[in-house]
């Protein structure tokens, strides 16, 4: 079975739908630790420089406190503390929303960065997932009902393809000032999402 690298941040946290196994890696970054507990998890590692929440005591998790002047997000922090353990695949609650609108797009970067370096990252909001796919091609979940959204993500994205989704597109070409993949939506097959050069970010329904 597929190990899990499990990240809380502090954003706005949407319960997990499902059970995570003693091989998954649980992160809390910085305040995410109390979103972990309250969705009845106990996080083996905490990471962050606590600048909006004290470090939490009497944990078992192994706490990490990080320099306030540093140049890497404390979610980034925990995506590189999971490539290092040698974890391929990402799921992040809390990195949306919040009072942070810079944090969001931040994480989108985290996500970029996961596949940087040949891992998928997940970020889970309350009704969407997003995704960030570079030169490859992305499955909808078969269960997924709902709008599909595709964007050119760091450049243009060539070569762009769109199946089985409500609107079609073939070896098109993607670029981030015309939003030309927002609002699609799923058919009555998988829908699938591909890029010949360059990177989407990928929004699906959760």
């Amino acid at each position: 079975m597929e190990k899990l690298c499990v990240i809380f941040g502090a954003g706005d946290v949407f319960a997990p739908r499902k059970k995570f196994g003693k091989t998954d890696l649980i992160i809390a970054a910085d305040g995410g630790y109390s979103a972990a507990v309250a969705a009845g998890l106990n996080p083996d590692v905490i990471i962050g420089d606590f600048d909006s929440s004290d470090a939490p005591e009497n944990t078992a998790a192994h706490v990490i406190k990080l320099n306030r002047d540093k140049d890497d997000t404390d979610m980034l922090a925990a995506v590189k503390l999971g490539l290092r353990r040698g974890y391929k695949t990402f799921v992040i609650y809390g990195g949306t929303g919040g009072d942070r609108l810079d944090h969001t797009v931040a994480n989108f970067g985290a996500l970029a960065y996961l596949n940087a370096f040949g891992a998928q990252g997940y970020l889970v909001d309350r009704d969407a997932v997003a995704t960030v796919i570079t030169d490859d091609k992305f499955a909808v979940p078969k269960q997924a009902r709902g709008t599909v959204s595709v964007f050119a993500y760091g450049g243009v994205a060539s070569g762009v393809n769109l199946e089985n989704l409500q609107y079609s597109l073939t070896n098109a070409e993607l670029t981030p000032e015309y939003p030309i993949g927002v609002s699609n939506a799923t058919g009555d097959k998988a829908g699938v999402v591909s890029v010949k050069s360059g990177s989407l970010l990928i929004f699906f329904p959760r």
